[in-house]
C-alpha cells in the first residue's frame, strides 16, 4: 500500500483512504470492468459532479480498463483500490485538463442527451484550447482556469474480462455497426409491447452509437452520409416515443434538424406537426400538415382527423379562458347598506 501511494505521489496524485475494501487487490488486466460511484470537487470543497445525484438519479460509472478512456486518471486510481473501498484522490492539473469535456458528456447522458452534444469535430486537447462554451458555467470556468481536482471514488464492483456483456461504448467500430440493427429491433419490440421508456432508451443507445462513429468522419463525406441514413429511422422512432411521453419541444427540435437535411421526410413533418399542435402552435402545425399532404395526398383523412382534434382543443381552451375571466369584467358593486345612528345616550 505504501509503495503504491508513493508511486501515485510521484505522478502528482495524493491518495487518502476513507474506508478500506475487502479481499485481495485485483491485478486489473485490460478488459476488466470497474463499477464505481464518484464525486468530483474543487479543492475548496465545491462539488462539480456526484454520480449519486446527477440527473436526479443514482447511477454509478462503468469503465472497461484498457479502452483509453478520455480521463486516464480514473483508470490510474481505481487499480490501486480493493472492491468496496472508498478513497479520495487529489490530482494535479496535468491529470484533470480533460475533465470539463468528460463532465459535459456525463451530464448529457444523465439528461438523456447525446453524450457528444456540444462537442466540436476535433480532439479533446483542441477543444480545451478553444473558447467554445460547454454549456455549463462551472465547466467553462474550469476549462479556462485548469486546477487540481478531488475525486472521491467508491469502488462497487470489479468484473474480470469475459464475465460480462460489453456496453456499446466499449465496443469496436465494427461491433457497434453490427449491433445497431439488433438494438433497433429490440426497440421496436419494446414499443409494440407498450414499454415506451425502455424503447426510448434502446433507440437512444442506437443513435448515440452511430453518432460516435459519425464524429470520426467529415460531415458530408460518403461514410458520414451513410451513417446519417442509419440514424434517421432511429431518431424518428425516438421522436415517436417522446411524443407519447409529452416531450413535444424535444420532438420539434429533432424533427426540425431532420427536415433541414431531408426536405421530403414525411414522417418528420408529421411528427413535428403533432408536436406543434400539442403546444398550441396552430400556425406552425397547419404549415407542417399541409406539407404532409403535399408529400402524400393519401394521408388526407389522417391529417383531417388531426386538424379537427387540434381545433376542438383550441375551442375548448378558449371557452375555459372566457369562463375564467368572465367574472373579472362583470363586477357589480354591492348596494350600500343603510346605517342607523343612535342620537340618544
Amino acid at each position: 500500500m505504501e509503495e503504491e501511494a508513493r508511486k501515485l505521489l510521484e505522478e502528482g496524485i495524493v491518495k487518502k483512504l476513507i474506508s478500506p475494501g475487502k479481499g485481495e487487490l485485483s491485478t486489473f488486466p485490460n478488459g476488466t470492468k470497474v463499477v464505481f460511484h464518484y464525486r468530483t470537487s474543487l479543492c475548496d470543497g465545491t462539488v462539480l459532479d456526484d454520480s449519486r445525484t446527477m440527473g436526479g438519479r443514482s447511477k454509478p460509472m462503468e469503465l472497461i480498463l484498457g479502452k483509453k478512456f478520455k480521463l486516464a486518471a480514473w483508470e490510474r486510481v481505481v487499480i490501486t483500490m480493493r472492491q468496496g473501498e472508498v478513497a479520495e484522490f487529489n490530482c494535479e492539473n496535468k491529470h484533470t485538463s480533460l475533465y470539463p469535456l468528460v463532465s459535459q458528456s456525463l451530464r448529457n447522458i444523465s439528461a438523456g442527451k447525446d453524450p457528444l452534444e456540444g462537442q466540436r469535430h476535433c480532439c479533446g486537447i483542441a477543444q480545451i484550447h478553444s473558447h467554445h462554451s460547454l454549456g455549463h458555467n462551472d465547466l467553462d470556468n474550469l476549462q479556462a482556469n485548469p486546477q487540481p481536482l478531488l475525486f472521491t471514488i467508491d469502488l462497487l464492483e470489479v468484473l474480470a474480462p469475459g464475465s460480462f456483456q460489453l456496453d456499446v461504448w466499449a465496443m469496436t467500430d465494427e461491433e457497434k455497426l453490427e449491433l445497431v440493427p439488433q438494438i433497433h429491433e429490440e426497440g421496436n419490440t419494446l414499443f409494440k409491447q407498450g414499454k415506451i421508456t425502455e424503447a426510448t432508451e434502446k433507440y437512444y443507445n442506437g443513435i448515440a452509437c452511430l453518432k460516435n462513429l459519425q464524429m470520426k468522419e467529415h460531415p458530408g463525406d460518403e461514410v458520414w452520409v451513410k451513417l446519417d441514413h442509419l440514424i434517421t429511422p432511429l431518431l424518428l422512432n425516438f421522436c415517436q416515443c417522446k411524443l407519447l411521453q409529452g416531450q413535444y419541444y424535444e420532438v420539434i427540435e429533432h424533427c426540425s434538424a431532420l427536415v433541414f437535411k431531408y426536405e421530403d421526410n414525411l414522417k418528420a413533418y408529421y411528427k413535428r406537426a403533432k408536436a406543434h399542435a400539442a403546444v398550441w402552435n396552430e400556425v406552425e402545425a397547419r404549415v407542417d400538415f399541409n406539407k404532409v399532404l403535399e408529400l402524400d395526398p393519401s394521408l388526407g383523412p389522417s391529417v383531417a382527423k388531426e386538424l379537427k382534434a387540434m381545433e376542438d382543443r383550441i375551442r375548448n381552451k378558449e371557452k375555459e379562458e372566457k369562463g375564467r375571466y368572465k367574472g373579472l369584467f362583470n363586477y357589480t358593486e354591492p348596494p350600500a347598506t343603510a346605517t342607523t345612528v343612535n342620537l340618544f345616550f
